[in-house]
């Protein structure tokens, strides 16, 4: 039965696919209503179910999932576009579209049963997780006994289906491995601690499990799929799936700092009509040198982290096509690229912030908000500058690295 409804969700998304070029518009379109409920967000501190069910109506929901699941399989350029529309309209939905996206290509790592296990009943399944192995799971005859607590699970709330990371160990603990783990939602308990001051609406609540057991074709060795081996290749042989893992979840946290920090600069220009530079002789802010050269310095800061992003997204995808490994060095740039857009993001929502004087200390200042919405996107491990600047210095010098991710 499982096997039937994803043989004909392949039939219907190929026969969508006239449709993907429209993905960036109907974001666009679906844009304001989001935005309206921003604050909402914010105060529920997860994504409301409404901006969900607008995603899943609109296809946003499946952009990167395999097509023999029903997604559309489009290429990582789409992604990046789709969410920092939807970032530029309510941060923290913006930043669980990213990660969802971010699991249904994980879910192209996956062979057919479990892919059949998340997708059999509902093409629009979520699946949040946590990719870090915070856990451990011990190899055992009937799959794995996974325990453990991760902190972070972005989006939670409105998910059916996580993804843990985990030390695995034989019972006798040999052979370790690391990797993720797909266990139902259901099955999970969540803890209510994310009181935060940025990104707060994502409900990045942490998560629990104790004792249990995953079935084996539920998990994919990290290591290996780094190396390009993994279960999923007999039935998602697309280029989207070849892509070097590290630099493609890596891309797949910034694009909201993008739409994030877009929405900021908008938000400033609108509000310079009839505003004033305090303390001056009343000088019309709008008309002041010193704004002009602020808002093209952060106008270009935006844009070049968006086309650095790109860039990266070019040379991934190309390395896919051909089937050829990404080089080493060329991996840990795409960390340190990754990290340097979503600094420039930073960089020019600061800029806007100090310029829009005591005003921005508003709860309801939409540069206030973007200000905090980034400094938390920065505030991502994966995403920490100084310990991306080193990485990528050390393989550049033909040093062991400072990290196995990469």
């Amino acid at each position: 039965m499982q096997a039937a409804v994803l043989s004909a969700a392949s039939s219907a998304a190929s026969a969508a696919s006239v449709a993907r070029c429209e993905l960036v518009e109907r974001a666009r379109h679906l844009a304001p209503q989001i935005a309206a409920r921003a604050a909402s967000t914010i105060a529920s501190r997860r994504v409301l179910p409404e901006n969900i069910e607008l995603l899943k109506s609109a296809g946003l929901s499946r952009v990167l999932q395999p097509q023999r699941c029903g997604g559309f399989e489009e290429s990582l350029h789409t992604h990046l576009d789709v969410v920092a529309e939807i970032a530029g309209a309510c941060g923290s939905t913006g930043w669980c579209l990213g990660i969802y996206h971010a699991h249904q290509w994980l879910m192209g790592l996956y062979g057919p049963e479990a892919q059949a296990d998340v997708y059999g009943h509902d093409t629009n399944t979520l699946i949040s997780a946590v990719i870090g192995p915070r856990g451990e799971a011990v190899r055992t005859a009937d799959g794995y006994r996974l325990s453990g607590f991760w902190p972070f699970c972005s989006g939670v709330h409105n998910a059916q289906w996580v993804m843990l990371g985990a030390h695995v160990v034989d019972a006798d603990a040999s052979e370790p491995d690391s990797g993720i783990f797909l266990v139902p939602a259901s099955q999970i308990e969540i803890k209510d601690d994310w009181y935060v001051a940025g990104l707060t609406g994502t409900g990045s609540n942490s998560v629990a499990v104790t004792d249990r057991l995953v079935p084996a074709h539920r998990f994919v060795s990290m290591p290996r799929a780094i190396e390009g081996v993994n279960p999923g290749q007999s039935v998602a042989p697309g280029d989207l799936y070849h892509c070097a893992p590290v630099p493609v979840l890596a891309l797949f946290l910034c694009g909201p700092a993008i739409g994030i920090a877009r929405r900021a600069l908008d938000a400033f220009c609108k509000r310079l009509p009839g505003r004033v530079i305090a303390y001056t002789f009343d000088q019309p802010q709008v008309d002041s040198a010193i704004t002009h050269a602020q808002i093209a310095e952060a106008s270009t800061r935006i844009d070049a982290a968006r086309l650095l992003l790109h860039s990266m997204v070019d040379e991934v995808e190309s390395h896919a096509r051909a089937r050829t490994a990404m080089p080493y060095e060329r991996r840990s740039k795409a960390r340190m690229d990754c990290a340097f857009a979503v600094k420039l993001c930073l960089e020019a929502v600061e800029l806007l912030v100090y310029a829009s004087g005591g005003s921005a200390l508003a709860e309801g200042n939409e540069v206030q908000r973007a200000a905090r919405d980034i400094r938390a996107i920065n505030m991502h491990g994966l995403l920490n500058w100084s310990t991306n600047l080193e990485t990528y210095g050390r393989t550049v010098l033909g040093l062991s690295p400072n990290s196995p991710v990469i």
